[in-house]
């Protein structure tokens, strides 16, 4: 029985030549390399297919279109590709999130020579990274809670300690893009952090892997650091200013979370869709029945809203910084909301099919979770656009 339906949103017509080519070109190179079969084998497994990763990065799916001394790729160059990678190898979109915010912490703040060393093989896909921020005392609040600390030396080379956690893919990345506080400054929580580069290999570093219920083609990972030594010249940006230099990409972070939830949406909505138009009983298609058409209508309404929201805030980042950011924000949260609607939905559609694991509408299910609380809680993002946009005073 066909599970999967091809679609063709409206607002995908309309998309601009330069990201509908690139569209097209990462619907082939995933035909070309992914099968159901390849990805329930990967899901189950709980393991990351790396090889496919290296394809995509082969076929310029991570550099994109940004230079390596230069600017770094479009944001909606980026929603394009997490896009496509949501509504199918769902892990491996988590993993290029993570990898183009590297990309573009190394593009904003790299020096020629740790762009060379650490941003040229992301490109080419010869390096993967981890972004290490949250903690086990903070994930929303974590500058205020962070307890990792970076001890500057008297050879001017730092000593880290202390524990990270929920770290996507620190088991087996190249290196870390880690923040430690290194500074106690009087009345500013956010000053006093500093982001370093931390090959993987670097002595004092332990990982263990967290059990998880989605996402679970990439390992979600505590890192525990002890006296873990960093050279000066592995400083990333600015000493004690490294929070607010990451603060510059969570408009990006949010971008790219909103369009992997959109994938995951897509994805389950076609998968159901094609369910509905197959699956017989009473001696017609279940997707005759009104109560499951209205369901799976609705769930397209979300999807389509989503992606213009996302395809505005993309488009309102590339022109530059000072742009309204609380687009991105609207655009997480609609996404977050279409993936779970849609995901619920898709399950209801195929009843106890959807139960099956040999069928994707679970992994959809589980994997679209993710979105409510990463990169930042939809709740948090409620008082952003509260204060941002309606001028509400400040929830939290």
């Amino acid at each position: 029985m066909t599970t999967q339906a091809t679609t063709t949103p409206a607002a995908e017509i309309t998309e601009p030549a330069e990201f509908a080519d690139l569209r097209a070109r990462v619907r082939e190179e995933l035909a070309r390399h992914v099968t159901p079969e390849r990805l329930n084998r990967f899901d189950e497994a709980e393991e990351y297919d790396l090889e496919l990763y290296r394809e995509l990065a082969r076929a310029g799916f991570v550099k994109l279109d940004g230079e390596l001394h230069g600017p770094g790729p479009k944001h909606q160059a980026q929603a394009v590709v997490l896009e496509e990678l949501g509504a199918g190898p769902t892990s491996i979109g988590v993993s290029m999130v993570v990898q183009y915010m590297g990309v573009q912490l190394l593009h904003s703040y790299g020096n020629h020579a740790q762009q060379e060393r650490f941003l040229a093989p992301l490109h080419s896909g010869d390096a993967r990274m981890s972004f290490a921020l949250s903690e086990p005392g903070g994930g929303t609040d974590v500058a205020r809670a962070m307890a990792t600390r970076g001890s500057r030396l008297d050879d001017g080379s730092y000593s880290i300690s202390g524990q990270k956690k929920w770290i996507g893919g620190a088991m087996e990345a190249d290196f870390l893009i880690l923040l430690a506080r290194t500074s106690d400054i009087t009345g500013s929580a956010i000053d006093g952090i500093t982001m370093f580069i931390v090959p993987r290999s670097t002595p004092g570093i332990r990982t263990e892997v967290i059990d998880t219920v989605g996402i679970r083609g990439l390992e979600q990972c505590d890192v525990y650091l002890e006296d873990v030594r960093v050279p000066a010249e592995n400083v990333l940006g600015e000493v004690d200013r490294g929070f607010r230099q990451v603060l510059d990409t969570l408009n990006g972070e949010r971008l790219n979370g909103a369009a992997v939830a959109l994938g995951i949406a897509r994805g389950a909505l076609e998968t159901a869709v094609g369910w509905a138009r197959e699956r017989q009983a009473f001696g017609r298609p279940v997707g005759s029945f009104q109560a499951l058409q209205h369901g799976l209508v609705d769930a397209s309404v979300k999807i389509e809203s989503a992606r213009l929201f996302l395809r505005q805030a993309a488009s309102a980042s590339d022109a530059g910084p000072g742009t309204n950011e609380t687009w991105s924000a609207m655009a997480k949260l609609a996404a977050s909301d279409a993936a779970t609607t849609t995901t619920d939905v898709g399950m209801r559609v195929m009843a106890g099919w959807g139960f099956f694991r040999g069928l994707p509408m679970q992994r959809y299910f589980r994997d679209a979770r993710l979105y409510t609380f990463a990169p930042l809680t939809d709740e948090m993002i409620r008082n952003y656009i509260g204060e941002k946009h309606l001028g509400l005073p400040r929830s939290f």
